[in-house]
């Protein structure tokens, strides 16, 4: 069986909605993995990309967040309208996007 190319995780938490921290999982990450399977399954390229759902990335203030791996890129505050793009430019042209990148050092695998 051929190995993925990249795994998608998308945090799909749920916190109670009183609560002051949120979660990604209110906020409508909930619904991107299916968004991404279905784009990917579209473009015929689902058996090299895995959208995965995670629980709580520990950056709730950015969420929705999704991570990509093998490259460790954090994107954070995505929308719907923003998965198209994330699959264009980063899964199959290898290129960030940089827009949606979270800018905090606790989420950069380069920060020493």
């Amino acid at each position: 069986m051929k190995r993925f190319e990249k795994h998608i995780f998308i945090c799909e938490n749920k916190r109670d909605t009183n609560n002051p921290k949120t979660s990604c999982g209110v906020k409508g990450g909930d619904k991107f993995k299916q968004l991404f399977k279905d784009k990917l399954k579209a473009k015929g390229i689902l058996a090299d990309f895995r959208p995965n759902s995670c629980g709580c990335l520990a950056a709730c203030e950015y969420g929705p967040v999704i991570v990509i791996y093998p490259e460790q890129v954090w994107y954070g505050n995505i929308t719907e309208n923003d998965i198209d793009e994330i699959i264009e430019e980063h899964l199959l042209n290898n290129k960030i996007v940089e827009r949606l990148t979270i800018k905090d050092d606790r989420f950069n695998k380069d920060a020493k």
